[in-house]
């Protein structure tokens, strides 16, 4: 197994340093701001395999002194010690999944780790000098109650992470999960339930003094996610390893080979990894750009900005939807600037369908 992570990542890193001849033909660094280290189980790099691929990175791109570096992990499989190695290279914010302080619930989901896991986790990372710490939650859960939710959230709360993010449970058919359900060895999850527990989340945290920035994410002022808010605003994002995905901040797309072995394969055979390219058109480049602004709901849609990007007026082109999600107290409409209410983004689908 080691032997195999030594190769993914010299492969990772030599996608990092051929990427501006290959990808988009220029010898310019460009300036990046955020890093980030997700999918899979990145927190499983030894601290020598993480500095090769920062090095990497610098060596392509100019990295800004301020940079947010961020790390998924799992909760409870890093020392005090790997915590702090990853601290002194440059790594300044972390995400996890919590999912739920219930070690009942968490077993329903299949989960290796533990609440005690998390909490432990996070004092470790405190030990080890980070101090932006994001985690998540999941509503939703099969025979999960308003009162253990709340509970959920008090402890979250407590813990005081700089960022949370909350999502609903989907059930997707062929999961485990959903075969459980089949058989009736779970419950269905309630769809009402998980609506009243999004919002006691929103009043709990809000009340806190987290910010409530985008549909399913909150911070402490100061501490939204530099990194996926490019997502959201459509800026460039360059991706790199198996499964990486990146766009150009305009309208291209592509998207590396899935499986590690053969992305290896494919790198040190000095061919490219991407597998799949696309290009949106002129309507869903359109509709990409009302539902990802929609996300973020303190700043919303710059209707003066899209007219200038796509030369068309929203309002005008749309003005029967608008009246009607307006009337509904889904979307507001002020200076300019189109945003969800707090009850549009709990229905934040039914507003994006009417753009798609």
């Amino acid at each position: 197994m080691g032997a195999l992570a030594e190769r993914y990542t010299n492969a990772v890193a030599s996608e990092i340093k051929s990427f501006q001849a290959t990808a988009i033909a220029s010898n310019t660094a460009i300036e990046v701001d955020t890093i980030y280290f997700g999918g899979g189980t990145p927190s499983l790099l030894t601290g020598r395999q993480l500095a090769h691929l920062l090095e990497a990175v610098q060596s392509r791109f100019s990295v800004a002194a301020d940079a947010e570096i961020t790390m998924e992990m799992n909760p409870g499989t890093l020392t005090l010690a790997t915590l702090r190695e990853f601290r002194r290279l440059g790594v300044n914010r972390t995400s996890f999944g919590a999912q739920t302080f219930d070690d009942r619930e968490l077993r329903r989901l299949g989960r290796q780790h533990t609440a005690a896991d998390v909490r432990q986790t996070i004092r470790d990372l405190r030990l080890a000098g980070f101090d932006n710490v994001s985690f998540d939650l999941i509503a939703g859960l099969p025979a999960q109650t308003l009162l253990a939710w709340s509970r959920n959230l008090d402890e979250a709360l407590q813990l005081r992470p700089q960022h949370l993010s909350l999502y609903l449970l989907e059930v997707h058919e062929g999961t485990p999960l959903a075969e459980q359900i089949k058989r009736g060895a779970q419950a269905k999850p309630d769809d009402d339930l998980a609506a009243l527990m999004y919002e006691l989340m929103i009043e709990k945290a809000t009340a806190s003094g987290y910010e409530h920035y985008e549909i399913s994410n909150l911070c402490l002022p100061g501490y939204e996610s530099r990194h996926n808010s490019k997502y959201w605003t459509g800026a460039p994002v360059y991706g790199f390893g198996c499964s990486a995905h990146s766009h150009d901040g305009a309208r291209r797309r592509w998207a590396n080979e899935r499986d590690a072995a053969r992305y290896t394969e494919l790198i040190e055979a000095g061919r490219t990894p991407v597998v799949e390219t696309t290009e949106l058109d002129e309507h869903e480049a359109q509709s990409e750009a009302v539902f990802l602004g929609l996300r973020l709901l303190q700043r919303g849609i710059n209707l003066s900005e899209y007219r200038a990007r796509f030369g068309k007026d929203l309002r005008a082109g749309h003005a029967d939807d608008l009246e009607r999600l307006s009337a509904a107290g889904l979307i507001s409409c002020e200076d300019d600037l189109l945003k969800l209410t707090r009850h549009g983004a709990l229905l934040s689908n039914e507003v994006f369908t009417a753009f798609i």
